[in-house]
């Protein structure tokens, strides 16, 4: 891939959305993981708990890379997701919109 070039207000953009995708993102996990840890039962249930918070931390973690390399990736997977809708990214560049497209249609 061609290094993008990205302009202040593509930037602002950009943080606007990874920010609020960001944000969306652990209030679900935070309340799936209350949720689960309201119903545990046993020391078994309370290990699995934790290993599945690990893993969501380290998922999420990989998904959420703020490096503008990286953000046509994020973008994409978020819209293939439904977590970000194209109309959120208006304001990018046609190119980088583009490229979000062909990534999400994976």
């Amino acid at each position: 891939m061609v290094p993008l070039h990205w302009t202040g207000a593509e930037k602002r953009i950009a943080r606007e959305v990874f920010e609020t995708a960001c944000e969306a993102e652990k209030r679900e996990l935070l309340e799936t993981f209350k949720r689960r840890a309201a119903q545990m039962g046993s020391s078994d249930d309370l290990w699995q708990l934790a290993e599945d918070i690990e893993r969501a931390r380290r998922d999420f973690d990989r998904k959420y890379d703020y490096r503008y390399s990286q953000l046509p990736f994020v973008f994409g997977q978020l819209v293939r997701e439904g977590r970000v809708t194209e109309d959120q990214l208006e304001g990018l560049g046609s190119e980088k919109l583009d490229f979000v497209r062909r990534f999400a249609s994976l």
